[in-house]
């Protein structure tokens, strides 16, 4: 009996360690710029109070803390060294962690935790090198047991060139891993937010667009979107016609629209649209799938094909003065009469 009864205390005093470890971490969150003695104090406490708590815990404090802008190295290290089902969020989000410590956890902790902060939005060069180094180590020392018995038997010279082979192949796939980290560095860090020198949406344009949409007014909605294309009345409902939706989506994510809002307007328009995949609509994969630059290029090339094809409606000519500019003028009559005399 007595043992039930610790049974039923322990789950209670595991709640009571996370509402102690929620309320650090929260308490170290409203720091705007904590003390080095803040800090100490913080590294001291997680841990243990960390360790103790529950998985659900710890999930919640490493999400919180992924969003600090400040985190004692220690406590980084710590959280970056525990499983990747926990460290992921702060590995591939936190930008409170030096570049030491992420090579100290790639190197340390294995594949998994290297593909999480491969995933960062950005990546120092010393880090994108220690990746590159660290995924050529594994083949390189396989390759160099498996070469051991062959050398043994073949001459120094087919040894030599065997090696050299080695080495520029090896050189070749360190390189390409290296420029698709970097590529993949640069895509993750690109802000697509940046829209300088980019033809954009108003917030009038944009909340009248919403409006229409809305209310699905097609001719009012194509008059805005003309006006925001500065494009003929013709091309915006084009683009409307379409009925897979593909080309307003286009033209929504050139002209930066919000995702929800462009979401919500190819639903209104597009009724196929709106069917739910999963937890999104049909709507929200195709956005999703459109790259920004790609789009920026395509609806470019429409309004040039635009300006080439539309006329705008012809100028009246303005009206002839009552007066000559230069004095009276005979009438071609009266010419033809002096002309006819003379001969």
């Amino acid at each position: 009996m007595r043992d039930r009864f610790r049974d039923l205390e322990e789950p209670a005093t595991v709640r009571k360690k996370d509402v102690v470890l929620m309320a650090t971490v929260t308490s170290f969150e409203s720091l705007d710029h904590p003390s080095k003695s803040e800090l100490r104090q913080f590294a001291e406490l997680f841990s243990p109070l960390f360790q103790a708590s529950s998985e659900e815990a710890k999930r919640q404090a490493v999400a919180a803390l992924s969003q600090c802008a400040t985190v004692p190295p220690a406590v980084s290290l710590f959280i970056g060294c525990q499983p990747i089902a926990i460290a992921a969020p702060f590995l591939t989000s936190s930008q409170a962690i030096d570049d030491d410590t992420l090579i100290t956890i790639a190197r340390t902790q294995g594949a998994a935790h290297a593909k999480a902060i491969v995933r960062r939005p950005s990546l120092s060069p010393k880090v994108i090198d220690a990746l590159v180094s660290l995924h050529q180590a594994e083949p390189e020392r396989g390759m160099t047991m498996s070469g051991i018995s062959p050398a043994v038997t073949s001459s120094a010279s087919a040894a030599e060139t065997h090696a050299a082979d080695s080495e520029a192949e090896r050189l070749a796939r360190e390189e390409a891993l290296r420029q698709k980290i970097k590529q993949v560095a640069r895509h993750l860090a690109r802000d697509d937010n940046n829209r300088l020198g980019l033809r954009s949406l108003s917030d009038v344009q944009e909340a009248l667009l919403v409006r229409f949409a809305r209310e699905r007014e097609a001719q009012q909605f194509a008059a805005t979107l003309a006006d925001a294309l500065s494009s003929s009345r013709w091309l915006a409902e084009r683009i409307m016609i379409d009925t897979s939706g593909q080309q307003l989506a286009v033209t929504l994510t050139s002209l930066g629209m919000g995702f929800a809002d462009a979401v919500y307007a190819l639903e209104r328009f597009y009724p196929h649209l709106a069917e739910q995949h999963g937890s999104v609509s049909r709507a929200w994969l195709v956005l999703d799938s459109i790259d920004a630059e790609e789009s920026y290029a395509r609806v470019e090339a429409w309004r040039r094909a635009d300006s080439y094809t539309y006329l705008p409606p012809e100028q009246k000519p303005s009206a002839r003065p009552g007066a000559p500019l230069f004095g009276t003028k005979a009438s071609p009559i009266r010419e033809l009469r002096v002309v006819s005399r003379s001969r």
